[in-house]
């Protein structure tokens, strides 16, 4: 079976905006819906993904950038890519030690009890079948993840929340399933929550900032990107004043 051919991308095409640039990283505003890499259900399909835009992000250089860290299909925000192989190398380390600090938004279907805390909750694979699917899990590996009530309001006649989220560890879906078994489903959620698929709101969680230390003499390097449009009308909701406040 021919794989179709793909366009080839310029700097004017590009879907999403570019947050930081230096010689060693990019940070781009992934857009929600973009896939990372072309898994699966994109293979022998002309359905565009963020590896497909790699080469009109050289900027001069030989090689194209790569992603140095992974944001699921439906989660928009920060996403940073290595410019080369020294700087995946220290980028790679960076989070492999912890030491690259991400905060996420997230408007939950719930009212949390408490203003902030960790949610330290191990989480193991759903089933074999269910592919990267998770489920809080005695047995599984340990995730943890601060959180921070910014504000909270009503959303379609419901109790929501609108969060600071601070994975401490890396797992799939850990936000997602954190949020879901300690609130309530992110919004728009259609695996851990009851969001048609497919028709339902958009996810509702966004990469906000992420703060690099890539050189221990400077101060880290920091990158914001805005809530997404689909995410506006449930943040205002939960008292998000609008614009690029980080609150």
């Amino acid at each position: 079976m021919t794989t179709p051919e793909r366009p080839a991308f310029s700097q004017d095409d590009l879907p999403f905006a570019l947050l930081h640039r230096d010689a060693m990283m990019l940070v781009i505003d992934k857009p929600a819906g973009l896939p990372v890499h072309r898994g699966p259900a994109a293979k022998g399909r002309i359905i565009p993904v963020l590896t497909d835009y790699l080469d009109a992000l050289r900027f001069g250089l030989p090689r194209r950038p790569e992603a140095a860290h992974r944001l699921d299909k439906d989660t928009s925000g920060c996403l940073v890519l290595g410019r080369h192989p020294r700087a995946m190398a220290q980028l790679n380390q960076l989070f492999r030690d912890g030491r690259i600090e991400k905060t996420y938004w997230a408007v939950v279907e719930g009212d949390p009890a408490e203003d902030e805390g960790l949610i330290d909750l191990p989480l193991g694979k759903r089933a074999p079948d269910r592919g990267w699917w998770m489920k809080p899990d005695p047995a599984g590996l340990p995730s943890q993840t601060r959180y921070r009530v910014l504000g909270r309001g009503r959303f379609n006649d419901k109790a929501a929340a609108w969060l600071a989220l601070e994975p401490l560890t890396g797992r799939t879906h850990q936000l997602r399933v954190h949020c879901a078994a300690s609130f309530g489903p992110i919004h728009g959620d259609e695996i851990y929550g009851t969001a048609p698929r497919d028709t339902g709101p958009g996810l509702h969680l966004h990469a906000r900032s992420v703060s690099i230390p890539l050189n221990p003499k400077r101060e880290p390097i920091q990158a914001n990107a805005p809530p997404p449009q689909h995410m506006h009308a449930a943040l205002a909701a939960c008292g998000w004043p609008g614009g690029d406040k980080l609150s």
